[in-house]
């Protein structure tokens, strides 16, 4: 348990200032661009990138390289065998991404008509998308890189250089849109902005590379770029991603597909779907992705070592801290969305109409929380077996249930309606996935885990009724000056997290050694990792 509380500590505290860093962006982004024609292409164009490259880069390609180098650096050939399959890995690796890249910029304007051709019905948004696009589409190959990078170093437990990247992406991107800004000055035209933004994303991409590449070189890990070979491992490799790239190829196909919906709504539409999701991303990626990149290589040295106690141990109490953070999480977010849009988003080009419809998109994707972060717990059972072909079934299930309800719901209830579908998929995914694990012996919900849980429910019940009564006596402020935004949103956060916890505490929802672990950790912190 320590092991993994310090890795998520590492990993989660790092990813928080990242998401702080994304929240201003988003601020900024709201206020300077609003929710209108330029909005939308960038975002588009944002998608795209971002899009593969979690789909190469944190999915197929991770799950699969992780388990294999650590399995190599922990085996008998020890760091030379490692250095040899990474340096053989990045040879290949390296010049698929740019041929692929390459392939994708010529071809943009395809791809722009297959996710959002009703752009063409308003002037200029199509070329706009596509242009954008191929400036921000190098993007890919640098991020894809620095997973890499990061995957070398989170075999090895340093966990803090690839939590950090992140945070330079946003640092840049908010010189972007304020370069943009100061460029536009008064012609109001927004495309300038736009512009600015997507150049960044890409000087971004060179940050965060050069960033790894000095935290490897730090790290004692020679790298060199030679001429590809396909030796054994990487072809093994390439088996181990084939089914991994399908299954989550699905699950970005099931993000296109939300972004083919939205696109084909009222103009904004896709913006204000982004921009509710920054709320919904803040406990995802610091509960979520700290959890899923910390058990992953930890999990793998349990299962090969034969430890299957110890494995179940993992996942249980990673289970347990995802539902303690993450139940109360969806509930404050759900009740509090309209003062957290008004007070956060609203303002400059962002109405308070935007805002309002915003809000309701927030409630819709948030039910969906618990199961977005589960899903992360659940999937390095089967990666760390080197099983990435079963959440591919898993996932292809999520992505037909998903596409049924967007035909049914995206008409009658429009953006809200599409954020829905996307929570219940998810939901069903997480199940499905748990199911199967419980039906090999993999990994078991015990009655244990079950009953705190519950106690966590009682909690986060007694939160739930505090937050309905508090937020309508606050409702003048959250759209009042900065000084009112600040004090009555602080209030409803002070009052839901000491609510929450005083109410954890009295029912036993919390685990007292994890409690005392994390008192141990802030007497004494561990050095820093690099």
């Amino acid at each position: 348990m320590s092991s993994l509380v310090k890795n998520v500590g590492t990993i989660g505290g790092l990813t928080l200032v990242s998401r702080i860093f994304g929240f201003v962006r988003d601020m900024l982004l709201a206020r300077v661009l609003g929710a209108g024609l330029a909005a939308d292409a960038f975002q588009l164009a944002f998608i795209l990138p971002n899009t593969f490259r979690r789909l190469f880069a944190e999915g197929a390609f991770s799950v699969a390289f992780v388990p294999m180098y650590s399995r190599a650096l922990h085996g008998e050939g020890g760091e030379g065998a490692a250095d040899r399959f990474a340096n053989d890995v990045l040879s290949v690796f390296l010049w698929a991404l740019l041929v692929f890249s390459g392939v994708m910029m010529a071809a943009m304007p395809g791809v722009v008509w297959v996710l959002a051709r009703d752009y063409q019905d308003v002037p200029g948004k199509f070329e706009l998308a596509v242009f954008l696009s191929r400036v921000t589409f190098p993007y890919l190959a640098l991020i894809s890189l620095v997973a890499m990078l990061s995957g070398l170093l989170n075999a090895r437990s340093r966990f803090a250089p690839g939590a950090f990247a992140p945070v330079l992406l946003n640092i840049v991107l908010i010189g972007g849109i304020l370069t943009g800004a100061w460029l536009r000055g008064d012609s109001h035209d927004d495309r300038i902005v736009a512009l600015a933004l997507a150049i960044s994303v890409s000087l971004a991409g060179v940050a965060q590379l050069a960033y790894l590449w000095w935290a490897v070189r730090r790290a004692g890990l020679k790298l060199h770029i030679r001429v590809p070979k396909l030796t054994p491992e990487v072809r093994r490799l390439g088996m181990l991603i084939l089914p991994a790239t399908f299954g989550a190829g699905i699950y970005q196909v099931s993000q296109f597909v939300d972004t083919f919906f939205a696109t084909s709504l009222p103009q904004g539409s896709l913006t204000l779907l982004k921009l509710a999701d920054r709320l919904n991303q803040m406990p995802l990626g610091i509960v979520g992705i700290a959890l899923g990149t910390a058990i992953l290589p930890m999990l793998s040295r349990h299962i090969h070592s034969g430890d299957a106690a110890e494995a179940q141990r993992l996942q249980s109490n990673a289970f347990e801290m995802a539902t303690l953070l993450t139940l109360p999480a969806a509930a404050a977010l759900a009740i509090c969305a309209p003062a957290f849009t008004a007070a956060f988003f609203v303002g400059g080009k962002f109405t308070a109409a935007d805002g309002a419809i915003m809000a309701n998109i927030v409630v819709a994707l948030v039910a969906g929380l618990p199961a977005y972060v589960i899903v992360k717990i659940l999937n390095p059972g089967f990666f760390a077996r080197e099983d990435t072909r079963t959440p591919v079934w898993t996932a292809l299930a999520a992505l037909i249930v998903n596409i049924a309800i967007n035909l049914y719901v995206v008409r009658r209830f429009g953006i809200v309606g599409l954020a829905g579908a996307t929570a219940a998929s998810a939901t069903i995914n997480c199940l499905l996935l748990y199911a199967i694990l419980h039906r090999r012996g993999w990994f078991r919900f015990t009655a244990k885990l079950g009953l705190r849980i519950l106690r966590q429910l009682v909690a986060v019940a007694a939160m739930s009724a505090l937050l309905w009564w508090l937020m309508p006596l606050l409702a003048a402020h959250y759209s009042g000056g900065a000084f009112e935004r600040a004090w009555s949103l602080s209030a409803l956060v002070a009052a839901g997290g000491t609510s929450f916890f005083a109410a954890a505490w009295v029912v036993g929802a919390l685990d007292k050694d994890l409690l005392a672990m994390l008192t141990r950790r802030r007497a004494r912190p561990a050095p820093a990792q690099e």
